[in-house]
């Protein structure tokens, strides 16, 4: 997306969100979550960043946004 480019259609799109298959599995044996289970933190957690999370900020903007994980993750459930 670039921004200010008039022949770019109005859409309330946020950002995207990329996930790395291989990597994700990695990390799911590492972590022993499933898959699914992986992709879905791995989601949440791009969402949260896109609407201005920021773990790298302060740890306590990392313990908020882990508690926001947690609470997103539990509605997927």
């Amino acid at each position: 997306m670039r921004e200010n480019d008039a022949s770019e259609p109005q859409t309330p799109m946020l950002g995207d969100i990329v996930i790395s298959l291989d990597a994700a599995l990695r990390d799911a044996k590492t972590a022993g979550e499933t898959f699914q289970e992986t992709l879905d933190r791995l989601i949440v957690h791009g969402l949260l960043h896109l609407v201005g999370y920021d773990h790298e900020i302060s740890e306590e903007e990392g313990l908020r946004m882990d508690k926001e994980t947690h609470r997103l993750l539990a509605l997927v459930k």
